[in-house]
């Protein structure tokens, strides 16, 4: 198997041919476009080359011999002259030459391998490793550009057709690599780009007319070379880093990064950091450096003071191959440095000495206003200031807190201070931060001021010494009788003042105070049994008043330790007990209740009274201990009811009281449970079974009373309505009424004015009568009686004495007819407030209203009832 390649490179290579001590020069023809690098081939030898081009303006060569091409090169625009290199050694002055030849202009040629086609079964040779092929990007043309051509041996003896297959050709991107079918050159067709596509893998295919394979594929590598076609980028524009003040050179502040999208493999991509400038150029231009590989900033001098330069701002350069500022691309970035702060500065007092004043006693109030200057940033521990009280307060009667918004002291009262014991304080007061001073910084004389505080006098309140006063006492102290005097003191010695004294509390009314001495005396007896003396002890609180402007007072109180007497008789307890008829036991245990304490209290003696004589009879009492007797009953049954059983009790006091004292014994029924029934409870209220039956009589008889009465009443009202009335009924207007059961026109038809009714007198006039001729039914003409009025409302209880009223009044009456005095009832008077009978035609309908009460004025009235009250059938 063999290959035969023929190579047209665009990037020329040369090989090292010889070095020689004596000056040469190299021939270099170029046969195609050039864009590129050429590097020299060390000879072997050590020590620094100089080189030297003859064609600087297309040609330029580096320290290190690297060989650039300064432009785009083109075989047309070449002078026909060759390149001439020198080569020299600066260190033996020996010139060391290398003799560069092109290996040919001709298109590189890829043979398909050969292989044995009589035999399928022969074992084939390894196929030849095609080295990869090198395509410059952002190449600039002409297109299509040919690369390498392609061909099989078969192609002398039969007509092939040549293909290529891969990303790149037939798959996306498509339509970059394109090969003559026939020639089987291939070519790309587009400017390439190594930041997209590094380097394409493509598939060369031999195929005869009929489309049968008649080559095995071969892989063809195609790498994108570099070009510096990217600057750098930095990641951020805008880099913020911070360094503490006072910071020593060599402090790390920050590190900025920039990236480029050139092979970093490559001086492309190889990037050198730079700092273009400082602002502030203060204290010195070069505050700051920048590692040039790693982009890392530190301090290089020192100086840093935030109170001077709070902040830098420094211009950054990133640039590529290797940050050769004549062929590298390059960008810039911002970076903001922050100085921060320490306390470098100690707070100072804008004065040496502050004033103030306080009046005296009072607390919580604040004094002086101490103010400090501090350079450091405001807010921060730096800055904001402690103050401490350093002398001039032994007792602590100050403090200095710290307002938070403004810094300052405040000098605060927070003891009462006495005017009588010091008039005025000198302070001396430390200001310091609350973090502490850098090191190396002193605290100067300014951060140490002097307050100066006068106190007030004012008007204080006088006191009683002691407070409470304690006095003991036997109870039983008669009125008039001093018991101490309790005076009070004055504070204020700088100051005449007169105390008057008053009784302020006094729960008894037990005392009285002389209102210029504080001479207490009694008014009352003292009695220690008092409901208002408590555990023995009796308080009462007075008042001491000055006369200052303005008056204070102060209060004091006064407690009274009454001694007891035996000055209370004892009581029995309990002083009312329960047993059965048949009391099984048929003990009670009784006990002394005696106000008095112990020995004016127990023991007790018991002892039953001789009056009355059953009392000794039924009962007896039994001493159980010296507080505790037992009251037996002698007899084995006992009627119910109430007793009341005298028992004399004799305490042990050194004069003993006697008492005769009552214990009410309820004997009542008891069930089996041994409880009084419901009966026996109403006995216990206090009522015996005879009272009970009377209470009982009583409210029989006035039931039959009220019946009775209740009888009598009906009675007299069926009488009246029984009999009829004593005048003619063609005369009596008010007979009349009976014409309402007719359906005519009522009251309309009518020629009479039935308004007459209510008041009768005037029915008719004694002008228009005839001399002589009078009705039965017609008063006389003597003065009308008294009848009396009865209310509009009358309450139901004054029925009866109205009735009899009147009654009285007609048979006193000598012009009453000797008729049915019920005639003269239904007459009210002129002065009747009841309503006038006309009314009755003041509706069109009288089913609204209640006409049952007519049913009560007779069968007439009865009538009009059913008339207008009934129903509209």
């Amino acid at each position: 198997m063999s290959m035969r390649r023929r190579i047209r490179k665009p990037l020329w290579t040369f090989c090292l041919a010889a070095c020689l001590p004596s000056p040469l020069s190299i021939s270099l023809a170029l046969s195609s476009l050039f864009s590129g690098v050429l590097q020299f081939v060390s000879c072997g030898r050590g020590g620094l080359m100089q080189f030297e081009c003859s064609n600087p303006s297309d040609f330029r060569i580096e320290a290190n011999g690297v060989l650039y091409a300064a432009r785009t090169l083109q075989r047309s625009t070449l002078p026909v002259s060759p390149l001439l290199i020198t080569a020299s050694d600066a260190a033996t002055q020996q010139i060391t030459c290398s003799f560069l030849y092109p290996e040919g202009n001709d298109l590189k040629e890829i043979a398909f391998p050969p292989r044995n086609m009589d035999s399928q079964l022969k074992r084939m040779k390894r196929d030849w490793v095609i080295p990869p092929i090198n395509v410059p990007e952002n190449s600039r043309g002409p297109f299509p550009q040919e690369l390498v051509r392609i061909r099989s041996d078969h192609d002398k003896n039969r007509s092939l057709r040549y293909s290529v297959t891969g990303p790149g050709a037939d798959q996306p991107p498509t339509g970059i690599f394109i090969i003559d079918p026939i020639s089987g050159e291939l070519s790309v067709n587009k400017p390439l780009d190594r930041e997209h596509i590094s380097s394409f893998h493509l598939r060369a295919h031999a195929v005869d007319l009929n489309g049968n394979q008649v080559e095995n594929p071969i892989d063809i590598v195609i790498n994108v070379i570099d070009m510096n076609d990217n600057r750098p980028e930095f990641t951020h524009q805008i880099w913020n880093g911070t360094v503490p003040e006072g910071s020593k050179p060599g402090s790390f502040v920050m590190t900025v990064t920039a990236v480029d999208k050139d092979d970093p493999k490559t001086a492309n991509g190889m990037l050198r950091y730079k700092i273009l400038s400082q602002n502030p150029e203060s204290p010195t231009s070069n505050m700051f450096t920048i590692n040039n590989k790693t982009g890392g900033i530190i301090t290089v001098a020192a100086g840093l003071d935030r109170e001077k330069v709070p902040q830098y701002t420094l211009i950054i350069q990133a640039s590529d191959m290797e940050g050769n500022p004549m062929y590298g691309l390059s960008n810039t970035a911002t970076a903001v440095i922050r100085v921060t702060d320490i306390n470098d500065n100690p707070p100072e007092f804008t004065a040496e000495t502050f004033f103030g004043e306080v009046p005296e006693n009072r607390v919580n109030v604040i004094v002086a206003n101490l103010t400090v200057t501090d350079k450091d940033q405001p807010n921060t521990p730096a800055w904001n200031a402690v103050y401490k009280i350093t002398g001039g307060d032994p007792t602590g009667r100050f403090s200095v807190p710290t307002d938070p918004t403004t810094n300052e002291g405040l000098v605060t009262v927070v003891k009462p201070i006495d005017y009588e014991t010091s008039r005025t304080y000198v302070l001396t007061v430390e200001a310091r931060n609350e973090v502490s001073l850098a090191k190396g910084i002193h605290t100067p004389r300014q951060s140490t001021a002097t307050v100066s505080i006068r106190v007030i006098d004012v008007n204080e309140s006088p006191y009683f010494e002691p407070n409470p006063k304690f006095v003991r006492l036997e109870e039983g102290m008669m009125p008039q009788s001093t018991l101490t005097t309790f005076s009070a003191q004055d504070p204020d010695r700088f100051m005449q003042q007169t105390i008057r004294y008053s009784k302020l509390s006094d729960p008894a009314n037990w005392l009285r105070i002389d209102t210029n001495t504080g001479r207490i005396t009694t008014i009352a007896i003292l009695d220690r049994e008092s409901p208002y003396v408590k555990n023995n002890l009796y308080n009462a609180t007075f008042l001491a008043t000055d006369n200052g402007i303005p008056p204070a007072s102060g209060t004091g109180t006064l407690q009274i330790f009454l001694l007891d007497i035996n000055d209370n008789a004892p009581r029995v307890s309990p002083q009312e007990v329960e047993i059965c008829e048949k009391p099984d036991p048929n003990a009670i245990n009784i006990t002394a209740f005696d106000g008095d304490l112990s020995p004016n209290a127990g023991p007790f003696a018991f002892e039953l009274a001789n009056r009355p004589v059953d009392v000794r009879r039924n009962w007896t009492i039994t001493r159980i201990s010296g507080d505790y007797a037992q009251v037996s009953l002698k007899i084995g049954f006992l009627e119910s009811g109430i007793y009341e059983i005298p028992i004399i009790i004799t305490d042990s006091g050194n004069l003993p009281m006697s008492n005769t004292s009552y214990l009410r014994i309820k004997v009542c029924q008891c069930d089996i449970n041994g409880d009084c029934t419901d009966q026996q409870h109403i006995m216990a209220a206090g009522l015996g079974t005879g009272a009970i039956i009377s209470i009982l009589l009583c409210i029989i008889i006035l039931l039959i009373l009220v019946l009775m009465f209740v009888v009598w009443m009906k009675r007299r009202d069926k009488e009246r309505q029984a009999k009829q009335l004593l005048i003619d009924p063609e005369d009596d207007v008010r007979d009349n009424i009976l014409k309402y059961d007719e359906e005519g026109g009522g009251e309309e038809d009518q020629d009479y004015d039935l308004s007459q009714l209510q008041q009768p007198d005037t029915i008719e006039p004694d002008a228009i009568k005839p001399v002589g001729i009078r009705r039965l039914d017609e008063r006389p003409l003597h003065p009308e009686p008294q009848y009396p009025m009865r209310s509009a409302a009358p309450h139901p209880g004054d029925i009866g004495d109205f009735i009899h009223e009147g009654l009285k009044a007609a048979d006193n009456d000598p012009t009453a007819p000797p008729y049915d005095s019920l005639l003269v009832f239904d007459y009210e008077g002129s002065g009747s407030t009841a309503g006038s009978l006309s009314s009755l035609n003041s509706s069109s309908s009288g089913g609204d209203q209640d006409y049952d009460y007519l049913n009560d004025w007779g069968p007439r009235f009865r009538k009009l009832a059913d008339m207008y009250g009934g129903s509209d059938d």
